[in-house]
C-alpha cells in the first residue's frame, strides 16, 4: 500500500519539485556542473566554493515551518526546500539534478555485541559503554555484521514520490549507503578510544587483529552491497569524501557495460582517521593505513582525510590507490598540503567552522579565506564550510561566508 499523501500535501510537493526542477535546468546550474566535471579532472578553471549547513538545517528551516503530516513526507519536503534554499540563499556551488533520489532502506546490523550509548540534550555529545572490556579475551564476541535490505519498502517509496510529483521531478533509488570506511571510528567505539592509544603500545598483536578483522568486515560488507545489486553511481551532484561533489568522467570504468549492475570500482570511495590525529606518522603507517588500503583499492576513484591534519602522514596516504580528494582540515598546515599536493590531487581545504558558529568577525574570516587562496589558489583548490552544527539560530552567517568567499576570490 502507498504512503497516502493530502491534496494539501500533494499540492505543496509539486509545487517545490517544480521549483528543484527549474534550478536543475538553469543555465546557472548547467553551468556549475561543468566546472566541476573540469575540477574534479583537475583542470580547474577555479576554486570551487561550498556550504553545508549540516546540523544547522534545523535552525535555517526550522520544524514549525514544514507543512506535511506525514512524516516522510514530510521529510521529503524538507529535503526538497533544502535544494532551493542552497540554491536561493547561500547561492554557493551546489548543483541540483532533475531527479529525487530514493535510498535503499537498510538494516545494517551491528558487530555482534550491543554499543550503549547515552545522549545530551539537543544536538549534545554523548558518551558510549564499549562492549570489548579486553581486546584478547573478548575478542570471540564480535561477528560480522548481516545487512538486509527491505525492497518492498524502498519500492513502495519510489512508487509514492512517482504518483505525486514524478512527472515534474522523476524518482530513482539511489544515494549514500555508507560514509567513510576509515573503521577507527568504528574500533573505538568498540574498545574506547584511551585502550586503542594505549594498546598500540600495550597489545600491538591486539590491535593488529582486531584491525585485520575489522577490514576483512568492512570488505564483506561493502561486497554484500555489490552482490545485491544495492550500489549507486556517486559521480553526478553526490556528496563525496568529506565535502566535495562527485561529477567525473572517469565513472563509471570504461569497459561498463549498458543496465549492468553497478560495481565499487564504478564509485568514489572514501577513508579518514580523525581519531588517530595524535599518533605518529609511523604508528598510523603500522597500525591504520595499511588496512584502510584494501578497502580503497576496491574503488575507481578515492578521498582521504576530514578534521584531522594530515600534513605528517601526507607522503604515506597518497600512496594510497587512485587518491584524488584530499582534506586540509583548520589544522593542516596549508603550505605543506600545498606542496605536497601541487595540481596533482584536489586541496579540499576546510576553514574554522567556529568563525561562524560561534562569533562573526569579517575581517578573521576574510584573513583566513585570503591566506587559503593565496596558498592554494593555483592549484585544484575547493573551500568547503561545513561541521556547521549551529549558527545560534542566526541563519544569515553561512550565506554571508559564501558571499565573503566569493568578494576574496574575485580579487
Amino acid at each position: 500500500m502507498m504512503i497516502k499523501a493530502t491534496e494539501k500535501e500533494k499540492n505543496l510537493l509539486r509545487e517545490l519539485a517544480y521549483k528543484v526542477r527549474q534550478i536543475a535546468e538553469s543555465k546557472s546550474n548547467k553551468e556549475k556542473i561543468r566546472l566541476w566535471y573540469k575540477f574534479n579532472e583537475l583542470n580547474p578553471e577555479r576554486p570551487m566554493i561550498l556550504a553545508f549547513p549540516e546540523g544547522a538545517w534545523c535552525e535555517l528551516i526550522p520544524e514549525d515551518t514544514l507543512c506535511c503530516e506525514n512524516e516522510i513526507l514530510r521529510s521529503w519536503e524538507k529535503t526538497l526546500k533544502m535544494k532551493i534554499y542552497a540554491n536561493d540563499v547561500l547561492k554557493d556551488d551546489q548543483v541540483s539534478d532533475p531527479w529525487f533520489d530514493i535510498n535503499w532502506q537498510i538494516d545494517s546490523g551491528n558487530f555482534g555485541v550491543e554499543i550503549k550509548r547515552t545522549s545530551g540534550e539537543g544536538r549534545g555529545s554523548y558518551i558510549w559503554e564499549s562492549p570489548i572490556k579486553d581486546i584478547n579475551e573478548d575478542f570471540h564476541k564480535l561477528k560480522f555484521r548481516e545487512p538486509s535490505v527491505n525492497r518492498e519498502f524502498t519500492y513502495e517509496l519510489k512508487a509514492t514520490a512517482e504518483s505525486i510529483f514524478g512527472d515534474i521531478l522523476p524518482s530513482r533509488i539511489r544515494g549514500m549507503i555508507w560514509w567513510s570506511l576509515g573503521m577507527t571510528w568504528s574500533v573505538i567505539d568498540l574498545i574506547g578510544l584511551e585502550n586503542f592509544m594505549l594498546y598500540m603500545y600495550d597489545e600491538p598483536e591486539g590491535v593488529h587483529r582486531l584491525m585485520a578483522w575489522m577490514r576483512d568486515e568492512n570488505l564483506n560488507y561493502i561486497n554484500w552491497f555489490e552482490k545485491e545489486g544495492l550500489l549507486s553511481y556517486n559521480n553526478e551532484s553526490d556528496y563525496v569524501g568529506s565535502g566535495g561533489v562527485g561529477y567525473t568522467t572517469e565513472l563509471p570504468q570504461k569497459d561498463k557495460l549498458p543496465n549492468a549492475k553497478v560495481q565499487l570500482k564504478d564509485m568514489w570511495g572514501f577513508a579518514e582517521s580523525q581519531e588517530t590525529v595524535g599518533v605518529s606518522p609511523d604508528m598510523f603507517k603500522e597500525f591504520v593505513l595499511p588496512y584502510q588500503i584494501p578497502l580503497l583499492d576496491k574503488f575507481g576513484l578515492n578521498s582521504y582525510g576530514c578534521c584531522e591534519g594530515l600534513e605528517k602522514r601526507i607522503d604515506s596516504i597518497l600512496k594510497a590507490p587512485r587518491i584524488r580528494r584530499i582534506a586540509v582540515s583548520p589544522w593542516a598546515n596549508q603550505e605543506i598540503m600545498a606542496e605536497k599536493l601541487g595540481k596533482n590531487y584536489i586541496f579540499s581545504r576546510k576553514p574554522n567552522p567556529s568563525t561562524i558558529c560561534i562569533s562573526f568577525n569579517e575581517e578573521e574570516i576574510r584573513k583566513d579565506l585570503r591566506k587559503t587562496f593565496q596558498i592554494a589558489g593555483n592549484g585544484v583548490l575547493e573551500v568547503i564550510m561545513k561541521d556547521t552544527h549551529t549558527v545560534q539560530n542566526q541563519p544569515w552567517k553561512i550565506s554571508r561566508w559564501v558571499e565573503i568567499a566569493r568578494e576574496e576570490l574575485n580579487k
